[in-house]
């Protein structure tokens, strides 16, 4: 019977160390894909800053021509009146 019972509690004991090593591995990679995940948002994101900015100042220098433009017909009308 004290057979039987250290069988028994020497399978427990390995069968729990294997699991452990088991949770250690799922642990691992569960870390690492969480790290390439993380990875690759921050790219994404980088990305998306940069072409946001990049259209940013797209943006502004349309603005800024469409003030010249808009300065210098306002400059030709006045300038119109006066004749």
């Amino acid at each position: 019977m004290k057979k039987i019972l250290l069988s028994f509690a020497a399978l427990a004991m390995v069968a729990s160390i294997y699991s452990c090593r088991e949770t250690e591995e799922k642990t691992e990679e569960t870390a690492k894909s969480v790290l390439e995940a993380t990875e690759e948002a921050a790219e994404e994101v980088e990305e998306a800053a940069e072409s946001v900015i990049k259209e940013v100042e797209e943006a502004a220098e349309e603005a800024a021509e469409g003030m010249e433009e808009g300065a210098e017909a306002v400059e030709e009308a006045v300038e119109g009146e006066g004749n």
